[in-house]
């Protein structure tokens, strides 16, 4: 069932206060560039936009590719139980179809391809590309292993994550044209700097950072984090200067110069600190603290939190993006079986949906953006 608007479905637990709780080129393919077309005029903000420094300006409300301004709402949530990908059509969250994870996995995760028109499913066998127009599914790609996928500026190549190695891919046939051993164990979590030419991701064993250099295919830098450090979502800043790095064991996110690679501070948020989320105005980043069950805000500009919520379902597990609008946020709870979404501004529940099974990864397509760079919501 979906809860309707806030005032028709409150939050059991109130919000808490601080210390309370080329765009003209064709489209060609797979990897082909998509222009951008602004649907409406988004609100004026006092934000990085105004300032010009924003890596995250073609995100706001109503800056559609023409490549998904057409397309339905959808939220496409793997379910590690059934080992398919549950197809939600909004707002009503009706199931309007299945699509089979290639061998399953509890990390199973839907990622959008660079230039919009694709989602690839990735599975523990594979990867799996289906259309987001029209839902045809293509081949399945034999790429065995993969935690994480990513593409590089222009959509030049896939870049997927394993265990031990990163792989540089034809983003359209999934071929390796070139891989690159880890020093530590890989996560699925990364992003890419402002000129999108360094991919930093993040290593659970040990918890350290790594740098590559996309281009050269070469390792540049680490950052070897305190002792015990469990490193988990990672997200640039709006004006490119810092990483934000999730520390599930600390309870909070590091602060990482993007440039030098090195800490430059540390934020406590909250027990299990893991997923991380932009706002849609680029001024609030959310981190899902799983430890206690809640999610915070932390100012980008002030690099402090300004607000903590309680979430209403326990076990809650990742964050799937926000409404085009910015309005809500969207989650899922596998221990209940069930995705959900709150509001941005206070927390109170917007909507519930009962799967049953453990759903996992949700993503919420489309979003405003002129491409992706790959993880989950991962646009500019």
């Amino acid at each position: 069932m979906l809860c309707g608007l806030l005032s028709a479905c409150e939050s059991p637990v109130p919000f808490y206060p601080p210390g309370q709780g080329a765009p003209d080129d064709p489209v060609i393919g797979l990897g082909g560039p998509a222009p951008v077309a602004v649907a409406s005029r988004p609100r004026a903000t006092a934000g990085p936009a105004a300032t010009g420094a924003d890596v995250y300006a073609a995100t706001r409300p109503g800056r559609w590719s023409p490549v998904t301004r057409a397309l339905p709402p959808r939220l496409y949530v793997p379910n590690a139980a059934t080992g398919a990908v549950d197809v939600l059509a909004l707002p009503g969250g009706r199931l309007v179809g299945r699509i089979p994870v290639p061998g399953g996995g509890r990390d199973a995760r839907v990622v959008p391809s660079w230039n919009l028109k694709w989602l690839w499913v990735v599975g523990r066998d594979g990867l799996l590309p289906v259309s987001a127009r029209s839902g045809r599914r293509g081949r399945v790609r034999p790429v065995p292993g993969v935690r994480g996928l990513y593409f590089t500026s222009r959509g030049r190549e896939a870049v997927t994550i394993s265990a031990r190695r990163v792989v540089f891919r034809d983003p359209v046939t999934m071929r390796a044209r070139a891989a690159l051993r880890l020093p530590c164990v890989g996560t699925p979590h990364a992003d890419l700097s402002a000129d999108e030419g360094t991919l930093v991701l993040a290593c659970v064993r040990p918890g350290m950072l790594v740098g590559v250099d996309v281009a050269r295919r070469v390792t540049t830098g680490t950052l070897a984090l305190p002792i015990g450090a469990h490193p988990q979502g990672v997200r640039l800043s709006p004006d490119g200067s810092l990483f934000y790095v999730a520390d599930a064991v600390r309870g909070g996110v590091w602060l990482v110069d993007a440039a030098r690679l090195q800490a430059t501070g540390f934020i406590v948020t909250a027990p299990g600190a893991s997923g991380l989320l932009p706002g849609r105005d680029a001024r609030t980043l959310y981190v899902l603290g799983r430890g206690d069950g809640s999610l915070t805000a932390v100012d980008f500009a002030a690099r402090r939190v300004t607000g903590r919520r309680r979430l209403p379902l326990a076990g809650t597990a990742a964050l799937g993006g926000a409404a085009a609008d910015g309005a809500a946020l969207w989650l899922t709870a596998p221990a209940a079986g069930t995705v959900y979404s709150v509001s941005a501004d206070d927390g109170g529940v917007t909507g519930m949906v009962r799967l049953g099974g453990r759903p996992v990864n949700p993503l919420l397509y489309p979003q405003p953006a002129r491409y992706s760079l790959g993880g989950t919501a991962h646009f500019r």
